[in-house]
C-alpha cells in the first residue's frame, strides 16, 4: 500500500537524487532474483529521493509485462520501506495501463510514463495517451519528455488541470525554449526532473529552468560520488561541479559513447567493475568489450570514487 500520496510523493522527489536501478540478469539473461534483491538493499541504503524499477537504465524495454510486475514488485519488498520506489510504462495505451495497475497493485509509489510505441503524435492524441494512464491508477503519474512524445506547455497543463496525480514532467531533449515554457506555464503545479544522458553533464543549467532533480545511472555504482555531485548542483557551487566533470563525468562519457546503447551497458559495467556484478544486458543491447570494462575500472580507481566495500 502506498505511503504517499501523488502531491506528498512529488514532494519528496523533487528535492533528492533519483536514479534508476539496473534489472540483474543471470548468464542466460533471466531475472536474477537474489542479485537484484541484493543491488536494491544496496541502492536504498543511500540518502536517495526515489528508485524507479524497470525503467530504461533497468531495461524496462526489454522485459514482458509479467517481468516488469515481478521487478516492480521485489522492488517494493527489498527497498520501499526506506525509499519511494516508481515504476514504468510503457508500449500502447493499452499496455501502459496495464504496467501501471501492475505496479499499483505491487505497491508502487508512482509510474514514469515512456513514449507510445513507434508512432507519431501530435498533442490531442499524446493528451488522451497520457490521460488514460493517469485515471487507470491513483499513483503519482511523470511523463517523459522525448523521442515522439514532446508535450506542450498547453497539454502538459491540461494534464495537470484534469488529473490530480499527473505530478511530473521528465525532459530528455534540453530545448531550452521548450522547457521554459513549460515551467512557465505550469510552475510550482509539478516537479520538473532532469533525463538527458548523462544527467550530470546537464544538471547545472537545467537547475536554471526549474529542474531541482535529475535521474542519475551512475548512482547505481558510485552512489556517493553521485550524492556529492547532487549537493554541489543544488548549492550551485560551479567550481566543485566542474572539478567532478572533469575528474570522472566527461571521461565516463568518452568510454560510453563508444558504442550506441552504451548508456546502459556502461552501467552494468560500472557494478561488474566494483564487484556488485548484475551480469549482462539483454540484446539489442550489448555488454562492455574486455577494453572499455577496463577502461572503465582504471577511470574509476584513477578518480577516486570506488564505493565502501568495493573489491575492485
Amino acid at each position: 500500500m502506498a505511503q504517499y500520496t501523488p502531491l506528498e510523493l512529488a514532494d519528496k522527489l523533487k528535492d533528492g537524487l533519483l536514479s534508476f536501478p539496473v534489472t540483474a540478469f543471470d548468464k542466460n539473461l533471466e531475472i536474477d532474483e537474489a542479485a537484484y534483491r541484493s543491488h536494491l538493499d544496496w541502492q536504498s541504503s543511500f540518502d536517495v529521493a526515489g528508485l524507479f524499477a524497470a525503467g530504461g537504465t533497468g531495461e524496462g524495454f526489454a522485459l514482458t509485462a509479467e517481468e516488469a510486475s515481478k521487478v516492480v514488485r521485489m522492488a517494493v519488498e527489498e527497498a520501499g520501506s526506506r525509499v519511494p520506489v516508481l515504476a514504468s510504462a510503457g508500449g500502447s495505451t493499452k499496455q501502459a495501463i496495464q504496467n501501471a495497475q501492475d505496479a499499483e497493485a505491487a505497491g508502487a509509489e508512482g509510474l514514469l510514463l515512456l513514449p507510445p510505441y513507434l508512432t507519431e503524435c501530435d498533442q490531442d492524441g499524446l493528451y488522451e495517451h497520457a490521460s488514460q494512464i493517469c485515471s487507470s491508477t491513483k499513483t503519482g503519474v511523470i511523463v517523459y519528455n522525448r523521442a515522439n512524445a514532446i508535450y506542450s506547455a498547453e497539454t502538459v497543463a491540461r494534464l495537470a488541470d484534469n488529473h490530480e496525480n499527473f505530478i511530473g514532467f521528465k525532459d530528455a531533449l534540453g530545448d531550452i525554449e521548450h522547457l521554459t515554457k513549460v515551467y512557465a506555464k505550469n510552475g510550482d503545479r509539478l516537479f520538473y526532473l532532469g533525463g538527458l544522458p548523462t544527467a550530470e553533464t546537464f544538471a547545472l543549467p537545467l537547475l536554471q529552468l526549474g529542474m531541482s532533480t535529475y535521474s542519475s545511472a551512475m548512482y547505481n555504482f558510485v552512489p556517493e560520488f553521485a550524492l556529492d555531485f547532487y549537493k554541489d548542483v543544488r548549492a550551485q557551487d560551479r567550481v566543485a561541479v566542474n572539478e567532478k566533470l572533469n575528474r570522472f563525468v566527461l571521461p565516463y562519457l568518452e568510454i560510453r559513447d563508444r558504442v550506441k546503447g552504451y548508456g546502459v551497458s556502461i552501467v552494468k559495467g560500472g557494478l561488474k567493475a566494483i564487484g556488485r556484478d548484475s551480469g549482462p544486458v539483454r540484446p539489442p543491447l550489448q555488454d562492455l568489450t574486455e577494453k572499455d570494462l577496463a577502461d572503465l575500472s582504471t577511470l574509476i580507481q584513477q578518480a577516486g570514487i570506488v564505493p565502501a566495500g568495493a573489491s575492485l
